[in-house]
C-alpha cells in the first residue's frame, strides 16, 4: 500500500529539489528561478506546498520572494543557519571531547592553504593581528568570545577555501557549549598563542603554527574535565 506524504514532509522534499536545481543550473544570487507555476508544475506538486518550501529557503536566505521580479536565489544567511547548526542534534549530543577534536581538525587542516596566502598577501597577518590585538582590550566574557570567535573564523577564512568556510560556523556552538571553559582559559596564554600561530604561519612554518594551534585548542579539554571548584 503506497502511503500519502505529508504535506510538511513533502514541503522538505521540494524544498530539497528546490535546491538541487540551483546547484544544477549553476545559479548565483541574483539569478531569476521559474516562476511558482512554473516551478509547481515541473515537480509535480500543488503552488502551496510548493510556496511552504520557498518560505523556508527564504528564512535562510537561499531563495528571495521580491515584487515584480519573482523568485531569485538570495545568499545564504549564515547567522540564522548557526542558530539552526547550534540546534543539530549531532552537535548538541556530541561527545565534548569529540567537538574540540572536530575543531582540531578543521583548523590545523586550513594551516598550510593559509601560510601560502599569507606569503602572497601580507594585509592577512596583520589583519587577524590586529582581532588578536582587540582582544587584548576586551574587558568582558562576552566580548572576549566575540572576537575569539572572529579570530579562529578569520583563521579558517583566509584559506581562501570558500566551501570550508560554513563549517567554520562550528565555532560558534563551540563556545555556546563550552562558555564555562573560555571563562576559566588564562586570556593572556590564549591571546599569545594566537600571535604565536599567526607568527609562524608568517614564516612559513606551518608545522610549528600546527603544533601551537593544537595544543591551544586542545587547552579545552583539561578545563572542561577541571571539577568546579
Amino acid at each position: 500500500m503506497i502511503e500519502s506524504i505529508e504535506r510538511t514532509r513533502l514541503s522538505d522534499v521540494v524544498a530539497d529539489r528546490l535546491k538541487q536545481y540551483i546547484v544544477d543550473e549553476g545559479l548565483k544570487p541574483g539569478d531569476r528561478l521559474p516562476t511558482e507555476g512554473q516551478l509547481a508544475a515541473s515537480f509535480g506538486v500543488s503552488r502551496l506546498s510548493l510556496r511552504e518550501a520557498t518560505k523556508s529557503l527564504g528564512f535562510l536566505g537561499i531563495i528571495e520572494a521580491k515584487p515584480g521580479r519573482g523568485l531569485t536565489v538570495g545568499r545564504v544567511n549564515m547567522d540564522r543557519v548557526t542558530n539552526y547548526l547550534g540546534l543539530h542534534p549531532d552537535l548538541l549530543e556530541a561527545d565534548p571531547l569529540a567537538l574540540i577534536d572536530t575543531r582540531i581538525v578543521i583548523e590545523t587542516g586550513v594551516l598550510p592553504h593559509v601560510a601560502r596566502r599569507m606569503k602572497e598577501d601580507a594585509t592577512i597577518h596583520e589583519r587577524l593581528s590586529a582581532i588578536n590585538r582587540e582582544l587584548a582590550q576586551a574587558r568582558s566574557l562576552a566580548r572576549f568570545v566575540e572576537l575569539d570567535i572572529q579570530f579562529h573564523r578569520g583563521l579558517i577564512e583566509s584559506s581562501g577555501l570558500t566551501p570550508l568556510i560554513p563549517f567554520a560556523d562550528v565555532l560558534t556552538v563551540f563556545f555556546r557549549r563550552f562558555r564555562e571553559s573560555v571563562k576559566k582559559a588564562e586570556w593572556s596564554r590564549g591571546i599569545a598563542a594566537h600571535q604565536e600561530i599567526l607568527d609562524a604561519l608568517q614564516a612559513g612554518c606551518v608545522d610549528r603554527a600546527s603544533d601551537l594551534l593544537h595544543a591551544h585548542i586542545e587547552s579545552h579539554k583539561k578545563r572542561i574535565q577541571q571539577p568546579e571548584t
